[in-house]
């Protein structure tokens, strides 16, 4: 059945990224990360994490997003968010291999990340959001809420929760305020802190007669 979500476009600028965008939307996705705590906890080398970054997001939307769920992108790219329909967020054998290589000398300690989320990662059908990211000049002008906004009203409509990792205070912070609660909070030896956060589905409120 067709959902409002099938167009290319939809309202407030955002539409659906396709194969075409992935180049652009990898570094994107690389200069919004580049600072991000857990992220630089697993490519610590400044010098070349942003490289290591468009790999990493370069393999996730070609192998893996795209392919497997959509991807929310704003008019002139400004940012993108990366998610998978129910009984699809687990990423497939090759995906994890081909990441790899982007950790480079920190591929154990990478693998023991991934492991651990996907060992605690909640079960049921639900909608996962794999990565939001926004350029840095532009955030704070609410393009990472608009790009969330497909996917959680379409979890409102069909009655199922959405599920995401923080890796900084800052985003959580904002997920919390789209009606995400943190479930659990995981720590390798001296890694900040990864957030677990669920956001149940929400019903419209009801309409005074």
């Amino acid at each position: 059945m067709a959902t409002v979500e099938d167009p290319r476009t939809v309202g407030g600028g955002l539409r659906r990224a396709s194969a075409d965008d992935a180049e652009r939307l990898r570094t994107v996705l690389a200069d919004a990360f580049v600072e991000d705590p857990v992220l630089s906890w697993l490519m610590p080398n400044d010098r070349t994490r942003r490289a290591q970054l468009r790999c990493y997001f370069g393999i996730e939307l070609r192998h893996y997003t795209l392919s497997r769920g959509r991807v929310w992108t704003s008019a002139d790219l400004a940012g993108a968010a990366l998610t998978l329909p129910p009984r699809a967020w687990r990423a497939p054998t090759r995906v994890t291999l081909l990441e790899g290589s982007a950790f480079r000398s920190h591929l154990v300690r990478a693998a023991r990340v991934g492991a651990a989320m996907e060992w605690h990662h909640v079960r049921g059908p639900h909608y996962y959001v794999r990565d939001v990211g926004v350029l840095p000049s532009r955030q704070g002008q609410g393009i990472g809420s608009a790009l969330l906004r497909p996917t959680l009203e379409r979890c409102d409509r069909e009655g199922l929760p959405a599920y995401l990792e923080a890796s900084s205070e800052r985003n959580a912070a904002l997920y919390e305020r789209l009606g995400f609660r943190v479930t659990r909070e995981l720590r390798f030896g001296a890694s900040p802190p990864l957030r677990l956060m669920l956001r149940a589905p929400q019903s419209a409120p009801a309409t005074a007669t």
